[in-house]
């Protein structure tokens, strides 16, 4: 339980290409050669030498000396690595190997750091250590400050060998030397399902934002079920497909696809009320490549040559999971309260595939280099990446409702304003929701979405209702 209670608030990749800013897991592969410990370590390096606290933040931008990443990440590969050899001695005190009650020495060997590049996607160096064993059986047990973030563990050279994702301050299991650690089939199940509900939530806003346009389209569960059945069916053969990697296609193909599946069912809940004969299958479709995205993740984590069926299993449960509580947690906010008014869907629905719709345009022209997210466009990158501050944008979000509430409330009998408050608050708190979120506020969130439900209360006072 402490490790699927960590894994669901850990923080893995999101299927889009890591953006500088967002925190991604170090992979740590090691291999016990006699005496020596040998690793291969990927790190977005510059955030320890900056000494950010990613313990607890999604986003670089989130930690204080985040100016200071950003100095590093923008410096030349030898430069960056003299930087790195001048921190190592405060690194590698945070590093933890260990076997029995010795801590063994890290050797920082070669550093090979890429190109700058795109300063837009994050830049992930590689270090070679080595640390000697002490000669007896004691097993090892690796880990890292939790100030470092999340960390992947995955020992090579041996079948079966040890692997494991690590939340921020957490620890392997101590790990014999002479072979992997055995780990039953329902264990790996279970870490696994935490492992897939954790990309949906938090981590999968654009996963989010589809199965919310899929909500949205009709308050009749008909419609969503036949929707939601067509997108896990078709998610489901690309995940294993992916995962088996007898399919692949470049992310640069599948991102941008992904959003513009978003902008689909934003747009055609605008104009439809019921369920047209193609959606299911326009749905199915897009279900395929975001099965791809899924995927994506598994081939990043390494799910082994052990147990390969009951992770990618449990990955797949954890996912549908993760797409149920978010349906779970649209349909108790709104649909609850509001599916009997006849507005429902002009003052919520509607609005807020708006804002859907304009969220994944935005991801589609940034995926395919058609604007920067630089400049003007910086308003939706900060939106989705959780760089406004979430206090102030719930004030904000909270004070906006309230005038439009105690303006329409003044004159309840002018329908034409009572209609435009409604959709006026539905747009703003919906993207209100989506700044706290993305920026790890979840309980934020939950207030902009009771004082959504308030105001819509209030708002409706005297309205039209159909049973």
């Amino acid at each position: 339980m402490k490790v699927l209670l960590a894994l669901v608030l850990s923080t893995l990749s999101a299927i889009t290409p890591l953006r500088a800013h967002e925190v991604q897991p170090g992979i740590l592969d090691f291999v016990i050669a006699g005496d020596t410990l040998d690793i291969r370590l990927e790190w977005m390096v510059e955030a320890a030498v900056a000494d950010l606290d990613l313990s607890e933040v999604g986003d670089t931008s989130e930690a204080e000396n985040d100016g200071d990443y950003d100095r590093l990440r923008a410096l030349p590969p030898e430069a960056l690595a003299d930087e790195i050899r001048a921190a190592w001695s405060g690194i590698a005190e945070q590093i933890t190997i260990s076997a029995g009650d010795r801590r063994l020495p890290l050797a920082l060997g070669e550093i090979a750091v890429p190109e700058v590049g795109d300063i837009e996607l994050a830049r992930v160096s590689t270090l070679t250590l080595t640390a000697p064993l002490p000669p007896n059986d004691d097993p090892l047990v690796l880990g890292w400050a939790p100030s470092f973030g999340p960390l992947v563990v995955r020992q090579a050279g041996i079948e079966d060998g040890y692997a494991a994702y690590l939340s921020p301050g957490m620890t392997t299991d101590p790990i014999a030397r002479e072979g992997g650690t055995t780990q039953s089939a329902l264990e790996a199940f279970v870490d696994y399902i935490a492992v897939g509900y954790d990309h949906i939530v938090p981590q999968g806003l654009d996963h989010i934002l589809f199965v919310l346009g899929l909500f949205f389209f009709s308050v009749h569960m008909r419609p969503l079920l036949w929707q939601v059945t067509a997108f896990t069916v078709a998610h489901t053969v690309t995940l294993a497909l992916g995962a088996l990697d007898l399919i692949r296609i470049s992310p640069d193909i599948v991102e941008p696809i992904i959003a513009a599946s978003i902008v689909y069912v934003g747009v055609e809940n605008l104009f439809l009320r019921n369920l047209p004969p193609w959606r299911p299958f326009v749905v199915f479709g897009f279900g395929l490549l975001h099965g791809l995205g899924f995927a994506s993740v598994l081939q990043d984590f390494g799910l082994g040559n052990d147990h390969f069926l009951p992770k990618l299993i449990g990955f797949n449960v954890g996912v549908e999971i993760g797409q149920l509580s978010v349906i779970a947690a649209a349909w108790v906010t709104l649909a609850l309260f509001f599916a009997r008014f006849e507005w429902y869907h002009r003052r919520i629905a509607a609005p807020v595939s708006v804002a859907i719709a304009m969220i994944a345009a935005f991801w589609v022209l940034e995926r395919t280099g058609t604007i920067s997210v630089e400049g003007p466009w910086s308003v939706f990158t900060a939106l989705t990446e959780g760089g406004y501050n979430p206090l102030w944008v719930a004030i904000a979000a909270l004070a906006a409702a309230a005038i439009l509430t105690v303006v329409e409330m003044m004159d309840v009998t002018e329908d034409l304003f009572r209609e435009f408050a409604g959709i006026a608050t539905s747009f703003l708190m919906f993207l209100g929701i989506v700044a706290t979120f993305t920026s790890g506020a979840w309980t934020l969130s939950a207030l902009v979405a009771v004082a959504w439900v308030l105001a819509l209360r209030l708002q409706s006072l005297g309205g039209p209702v159909e049973v």
